[in-house]
């Protein structure tokens, strides 16, 4: 496989894995597919933007004539369907923008690489599927317990992109990827919010009790992981990221004020998000057992993500601007009003 399609290529984990491969001469190909929502950015593509190997174009997943389109112009080996909302809080808000992107949108592009003999279909996904783990560790085949629109609609696009490869033998592959974190994630998810929030000197909101616990991952691990499932593992299997670092919300705030040399009176305890899972941790020896292992700890990944943002603010503070604005207020502005 060396001609790649990547959907949603333009947002965080899309553009770190697109900036991997394509340091790879093999691949011969690449184009990303995105819509350019606000999560989606060109500036993460910069990199890559003159490789000859690398074209992008604008577009809907859920478009079918979009998508067919593009297929009918190019030639894949393989989909990676990065392309998701994927803001649990934004979830909250408005469900069926959701379901378009998260569902409807895996089934058109299921539809395409059925009719192109696509070889692997990479269907990118999240641990939320599991729902809130109490104990123990979630194993690829336990049963489904999403929370939120959000994790439910993922584990919607899951379902059926597994059941291509039932009903039609589609090669499909799925991952469910822990707590990712890294360089040119957008500013609204947790671990940017508080670093941005900190060096601006602006109150850190954490939900709840801030002991939610998620197990934390490094893009650049999250992303080797994703090359070792499409190239290694089995049609019709499910391959768990996980990094078994679990750290909860107050003390990944915590973390990045001493990093910053910020106070810890930054802090501000608010009201819980419904349906807010206390805790998230996926058994990962299934891929583990293809060759992945992690290499990032904790305090080495926060230390570089904390480095990145505090020397791209050119690449962040436009984006925290506007619609950043109205969404933040919107969803914090009362909560911190309240706050502890």
């Amino acid at each position: 496989m060396d001609r790649f399609l990547v959907t949603g290529g333009a947002g965080f984990i899309g553009s770190a894995w697109v900036r991997q491969a394509l340091a790879d001469p093999s691949v011969r190909r690449l184009v990303v597919l995105d819509k350019l929502t606000y999560a989606g950015n060109l500036a993460n593509l910069e990199p890559v933007a003159h490789d000859p190997r690398f074209r992008f174009v604008r577009g809907d997943i859920a478009d079918e004539a979009t998508v067919a389109a593009l297929f009918r112009e190019e030639q894949f080996d393989a989909v990676l369907n990065f392309a998701a909302e994927s803001h649990v809080d934004r979830s909250l808000f408005d469900p069926a923008a959701f379901l378009r992107t998260n569902v409807e949108g895996v089934r058109v592009l299921l539809e395409a690489s059925r009719a192109h003999g696509v070889k692997r279909f990479l269907q990118v996904s999240t641990d939320e599927v599991y729902g809130a783990v109490l104990s123990g560790q979630s194993r690829e085949s336990d049963p489904l317990r999403p929370s939120s629109p959000y994790s439910a609609a993922k584990a919607g696009g899951d379902l059926l992109a597994l059941a291509y490869h039932t009903t039609y033998g589609l090669d499909v592959v799925v991952t469910r990827g822990a707590n990712t974190i890294g360089p040119y994630q957008f500013p609204e998810k947790a671990t940017p919010l508080f670093i941005t929030n900190a060096l601006d000197n602006q109150p850190l909101p954490v939900y709840g009790d801030g002991r939610a616990v998620r197990d934390y991952l490094y893009v650049e691990d999250h992303c080797r992981a994703l090359t070792v499932a499409l190239r290694r593992g089995r049609a019709g299997e499910v391959y768990n990221i996980g990094n078994n670092l679990e750290i909860d919300t107050l003390t990944l705030a915590t973390a990045i004020l001493d990093l910053l040399g910020r106070p810890h009176s930054l802090i501000r305890l608010v009201s819980d998000r419904p349906g807010h899972d206390r805790r998230y941790s996926v058994e990962s020896s299934k891929l583990r057992a293809l060759g992945w292992q992690p290499q990032y700890g904790f305090a080495e990944m926060l230390a570089l993500t904390v480095a990145w943002y505090r020397a791209h603010e050119a690449w962040w503070r436009p984006l925290r601007a506007g619609e950043f604005r109205a969404f933040y207020q919107a969803l914090y502005g009362s909560r911190l009003g309240l706050s502890s």
